[in-house]
């Protein structure tokens, strides 16, 4: 005799325990696990090992050509080249968000592969200011948004309760990539130099919808966006000049590019367990507790560091493992805020003004030390006060959507 269930929750919860789905408010299913899930989670962290790879080591980028074939263009313009690339994976999100929900991330990431591709051969023959700009920032910054924007926004159709814990262990692979970039390019540039080292790189890589800026109207929607925009603003000018500022004061060379794997290999561990963590004491209260770390350890060790080593090398590694989060949890926060069916369009809008924070940030940053002599005070305090910012928006958030006597306690 067969059993009568009156509704799909019903169905869910009379399958075996590693079976269970989740069912949302919006009555949608989803696996939230399973071996389909979970291999899409993995297909996800090793090409966003290869994507975020360079994302996350732009700072080898700039410390190189600042030093070489950009020498007399000073830090300033250098980082317009950095700040131009990590510009576009977030400003051309607006259209490809939309795409992706329209039509899968297949074609997209394939476009995606053609572009990175395109630019780790051209940056080999590149002579020229523009050669590098058009190369590192516009072929590498469309090319990474192509791929990057669907890889991340998929993982949310799998999961729901489990939805942090999957984003960051996805996210993770840009750590890895992070981790074992600059220290290949450190020596594969001494022995073959820096045409041939992005070539090897490239042969590694081998083996329209209107924006909907009305949602913008949703006051949590709107603080979130704003939220993000400060941390990122903040976020890449440590990972851009972590390596300048170890020859600054004074540090090996050789140390001084180890400084950046050891802030990715920090970054790998935060953004898995930041992402485990917000799964079950909330998505905003862990990115609340994360950012405040964040500013915390730019306050209080790379301020004040002045070129000692073990101080650098302890923020490194605990503000690495701090502002991993800023990658993985920055999203599934965003998804918190919409229906599953409309997070890419909400993803892609809030990127987009992201992506603008991404674009000054780095310049700006530059200009600081510019003016204030080579000295890098400035600069860091240029971070500290975006991750101020950030914090300030993000607990607002916290408090909109919860009671005041509940704030601290609530599971938002």
């Amino acid at each position: 005799m067969g059993v009568t269930y009156k509704t799909t929750q019903d169905v869910i919860s009379a399958l075996p325990t590693r079976n269970r789905a989740t069912l949302n408010a919006d009555n949608i299913i989803y696996p939230d696990g399973g071996l389909k899930s979970w291999l899409y989670v993995t297909g996800t962290f090793l090409g966003l090992v290869a994507n975020l790879r360079l994302l996350n080591s732009m700072g080898v980028f700039e410390a190189y050509l600042d030093n070489h074939q950009l020498k007399g263009y000073g830090s300033g313009s250098t980082g317009w080249i950095c700040s131009v690339y990590t510009f576009l994976p977030f400003f051309c999100g607006a259209q490809i968000g939309p795409i992706f929900d329209a039509r899968g991330p297949r074609p997209l990431l394939i476009l995606g592969s053609i572009f990175l591709m395109a630019m780790m051969i051209g940056v080999g023959f590149c002579t020229e200011y523009w050669h590098f700009m058009l190369s590192i920032g516009v072929a590498g910054g469309v090319g990474t948004s192509l791929t990057f924007t669907p890889a991340i926004s998929a993982v949310s159709h799998f999961f729901y309760e489990k939805r942090g814990i999957a984003t960051g262990i996805a996210a993770s692979g840009g750590s890895i990539g992070g981790v074992i970039m600059p220290l290949a390019l450190q020596n594969v540039f001494d022995k073959v130099g820096f045409a041939w080292a992005t070539r090897v790189i490239a042969d590694l890589d081998l083996l329209h919808i209107l924006p909907d800026f009305g949602i913008f109207l949703e006051i949590r929607f709107f603080l979130t966006t704003m939220s993000i925009f400060f941390i990122e603003w903040g976020l890449f000018v440590p990972l851009t000049y972590i390596i300048s500022y170890g020859f600054a004061e004074g540090i090996s060379t050789e140390f001084s590019y180890q400084l950046l794997a050891i802030f990715n290999a920090g970054s790998f561990f935060g953004r898995c367990l930041p992402g485990f963590l917000a799964d079950r004491l909330g998505r905003f209260n862990t990115l609340i507790v994360t950012v405040a770390l964040c500013l915390i350890f730019n306050a209080c060790l790379w301020l004040p560091g002045n070129g000692n080593v073990p101080m650098i090398v302890v923020y490194c590694c605990l503000f690495g493992f701090a502002s991993g989060s800023n990658i993985s949890l920055t999203p599934v926060c965003v998804g918190q805020l919409c229906k599953t069916e409309h997070y890419g369009r909400y993803y892609a809008m809030s990127y987009t003004i992201v992506s603008f924070g991404t674009l000054t940030g780095v310049p700006i940053a530059g200009e600081i030390l510019s003016r204030c002599g080579g000295e890098y005070w400035g600069l860091i305090m240029f971070t500290i006060c975006c991750y101020a910012a950030g914090l300030a928006r993000a607990i607002a958030v916290k408090v909109i959507q919860t009671d005041w006597r509940d704030v601290w306690w609530s599971v938002y």
